[in-house]
């Protein structure tokens, strides 16, 4: 049994004391101990090396103490697995040296077998697991389908990725076939996932606000859709699109356990355009976390207050910045802890 399950119940909608709060990319490099780790290994051998994934991801844990760890990985392990060659350098972002712009290349693609090519991520879970010692749960994450297709056409990432949204409106058919292959590795990955001891997994449609309504449902939401059906049955789900406001009514009708909010949409605004039932996570702005640590747990409380304890877990927007101080992201958490003290 987890000791602390504040996040789990809150997936569930169960009424709660307060609220649970963890935060994107909290395993990151605002961390001093995470950047000692960055200077001596390469970021995919710290992705790819158990001890070091296990290790990174409960370092917020003992440091500022969130309801929840996140297993510290990368959305682009998916990509590599498939064939598709990936570099990542830090503070570069990532490089697809050969994006896939044919319909011959899309062919060479492949679905992979999960154990031979993302075993260590399941070795990582497993570690992780031994040592968060049930205090918390542990989500385990991918990229949406849509967000993978955007780096593994455009090659880099992007302010617009009219590379990627080009390829679909010129070469639909091969788009689509790319994406299914994306969504099919990604169900097989995120069970694989949960067989390994995640309590939970998150979805980051980080850049689906790139398209509109219309073309989101077409190239994004009914592959995030895929994923939420046949992952909902053995883990709750949670669905992250940034700036995928226009898609939370669409969202909010699926079997997703819970909707993570930017920090463009109102707390109000979101609960109504989500139906009102379920669950939201979200929505501060990381770079709000360098306001005067008063200031953090002021507008910490009044989140609570605009989104309601309840079917509510605290969150930042989108990730946390590297520049953060750490007594700030410390104080974002004990705001949470803090309110239900009151």
């Amino acid at each position: 049994m987890i000791k602390n399950d504040l996040f789990l119940k809150a997936l569930k909608g169960e009424t709660v004391q307060r609220p649970p709060v963890w935060m994107m990319r909290q395993a990151g490099r605002y961390l001093p101990e995470f950047r000692a780790l960055r200077d001596k290994y390469d970021f995919f051998t710290r992705c790819e090396t158990p001890e070091l994934a296990a290790e990174i991801t409960v370092q917020p844990i003992r440091i500022i103490k969130p309801d929840a760890a996140i297993l510290f990985s990368d959305i682009l392990v998916v990509p590599r697995a498939m064939g598709i060659h990936v570099e990542l350098k830090d503070n570069l972002g990532p490089i697809i040296p050969n994006p896939i712009r044919t319909m011959e290349q899309v062919n060479q693609v492949f679905v992979p077998n999960i154990e031979e090519t993302l075993g260590y991520v399941m070795d990582a879970i497993k570690l992780t697991k031994e040592m968060l010692d049930d205090e918390v749960p542990l989500i385990g994450f991918a990229g949406s389908p849509w967000t993978i297709f955007c780096y593994a056409v455009e090659g880099k990432g992007s302010k617009s990725f009219d590379t990627a949204k080009g390829f679909c409106f010129s070469n639909p058919v091969a788009a689509h076939t790319l994406l299914q292959k994306i969504t099919d590795t990604t169900i097989l990955y995120l069970k694989e996932k949960v067989k390994a001891g995640v309590n939970a997994v998150q979805i980051f449609d980080s850049w689906g606000g790139m398209l509109s309504p219309v073309d989101y449902q077409e190239f994004s939401w009914k592959y995030i859709n895929q994923i939420v059906e046949a992952l909902a049955e053995v883990t709750p789900v949670i669905v992250f699109g940034k700036g995928c406001w226009f898609a939370l009514n669409e969202m909010g009708r699926s079997k997703a356990s819970a909707l993570g909010v930017d920090w463009t949409c109102t707390p109000r605004n979101a609960r109504y355009l989500s139906g009102g039932n379920v669950t939201l996570q979200g929505n501060f702005d990381p770079s709000r976390l360098l306001s005067p640590i008063p200031t953090i747990k002021k507008m910490v409380h009044e989140m609570i207050d605009e989104f309601g304890k309840d079917k509510y877990i605290v969150n930042l927007g989108h990730g946390i910045l590297p520049n953060i101080p750490v007594d700030h992201a410390k104080a974002f958490v004990d705001a949470v802890k803090e309110y239900g003290e009151k």
